[in-house]
């Protein structure tokens, strides 16, 4: 735990939770959300907010109760011990953060080929992009700790005064733009529709949960971890509704669709054409990249946590080029995975897997309540509707998207099984 005079104030804390949530999510999924919910993709923005704040209370509460850097892995093992469910769980936490950085890649690859096309037409500019920024971030986490947040504080403060400027410009835009008439009710999908497309998206706000991992060192806990979460989720959902509303409004369904990887960069040109189209997708390079960056960190310290809980092998906890082997681990994963699987399928497979951990751990809120001093009905409704939120998802997506319901399902039964055997056979050894 830091001194007093090292711990992070509000601000940084907010910011924390901030650039967790806008990092390459909403670059990576603006285009699908509209493909999803058409006119109501503002509506599917609120929904998968709404499950965002109700978790967000469970989170609050954990935090302020099991303060640790760990977080989201030391409060699952706080709910059920260190059991094979536990660590299954926390498995997939970890093969999740691969996944969001899959996005992140497959979105810094599909927006890229704007500026610089390595070859004239096809997906061979998307894989080379996403490739090498995956191995470049890679090389920047083990040269150095220090550049990796130097590149996320300079990241959030760009991407967020780009982004509100798009807000404040594109809300001027829609004044006697034509398109807004895509935003009438006639235009939504039906609320089935609107709530699994709400899902699908879920990924662009699961960032929130950095804040745990910083919560021993939050200044004055009792007040800035609440207000840490409610302002970060409540600032993003703001944000990502207007940016829904302005590229729904300005933009017509068909370029959105034409452009769907990199819609947010094509819904500038209205306001400010092609210099627009630029500032958009630099901003979108910067964001990727610098959401890459940090979960790689993240994801090879969440890692470690497990290895040290003993819920995966001792090797985890082994250093590689003076770093813990799971960063290379990591990186190689998510280099597969970015080049096999399509943007759709990542974002489905990452949504599932987030979406049933945060139900776990709004239950491990619900059973603790007594020792959070917390509300029971709030985690209870936050876990009934992400058991819901799954169910629908998976029936939504299955015609259309069966590789990304097959990955997610693929994902998490190996998660627990491995988990199932490592333990058998970790307590066939102690004997």
């Amino acid at each position: 735990m830091a001194k007093d005079s090292e711990k992070i104030g509000l601000l940084e804390a907010i910011s924390i939770g901030i650039g967790g949530m806008v990092g390459g999510g909403i670059f990576a999924v603006l285009g699908l959300a509209v493909s999803l919910a058409k006119g109501g993709t503002p509506v599917a923005f609120l929904v998968a907010g709404i499950l965002a704040m109700l978790t967000c209370y469970s989170y609050v509460k954990l935090s302020g109760a099991y303060p640790d850097n760990g977080g989201t892995v030391k409060f699952i093992n706080q709910g059920f011990g260190k059991t094979v469910f536990s660590g299954g769980v926390n498995n997939l936490l970890w093969i999740s953060y691969i996944i969001m950085l899959s996005l992140y890649a497959s979105a810094f690859g599909s927006y890229a080929p704007n500026l610089f096309k390595i070859f004239p037409e096809g997906r061979m500019n998307f894989h080379i992009y996403a490739s090498a920024i995956i191995i470049f971030a890679t090389g920047i986490n083990y040269y150095s700790i220090k550049i990796v947040g130097k590149v996320e504080s300079f990241a959030v403060v760009i991407k967020l005064v780009i982004l509100v400027t798009f807000v404040a410009l594109g809300a001027y835009a829609l004044i006697g733009n034509e398109n807004i008439s895509q935003l009438n009710i006639q235009n939504w999908e039906n609320p089935i529709k609107l709530f699994a497309g709400g899902m699908v998206i879920f990924v662009a706000y699961e960032g929130f949960e950095l804040i745990a991992n910083a919560a021993p060192d939050i200044r004055n806990p009792k007040k800035n971890i609440p207000r840490a979460y409610y302002i970060a989720v409540g600032f993003v959902i703001l944000l990502y509704i207007l940016i829904a509303i302005i590229t729904v409004g300005t933009l017509p369904f068909k370029e959105i669709s034409t452009a769907k990887d990199y819609v947010l960069a094509e819904a500038a040109k209205p306001m400010l054409g092609q210099t627009g189209f630029v500032i958009i997708t630099i901003t979108a390079l910067i964001s990727t990249f610098s959401a890459i960056n940090a979960s790689l960190l993240g994801g090879s310290r969440v890692n470690y946590e497990i290895a040290e809980d003993e819920e995966l092998p001792k090797n985890f906890l082994y250093q590689f080029w003076a770093k813990p082997i799971g960063l290379m681990i990591t990186a190689v994963s998510t280099l597969i995975l970015t080049n096999i699987l399509k943007i759709e399928s990542i974002s489905t497979a990452g949504s599932i897997s987030f979406i049933l951990i945060f139900g776990v751990v709004n239950f491990v809120a619900f059973k603790k309540s007594e020792d959070i001093n917390g509300n029971k009905v709030i985690p209870l409704i936050g876990f009934i509707l992400c058991g819901i939120a799954v169910v629908s998802l998976i029936i939504e997506q299955y015609s259309d998207n069966q590789v990304g319901i097959f990955t997610a399902a693929g994902i998490i039964i190996f998660c627990f099984v491995a988990e199932y055997f490592y333990q058998k056979h970790r307590s066939k050894n102690s004997k």
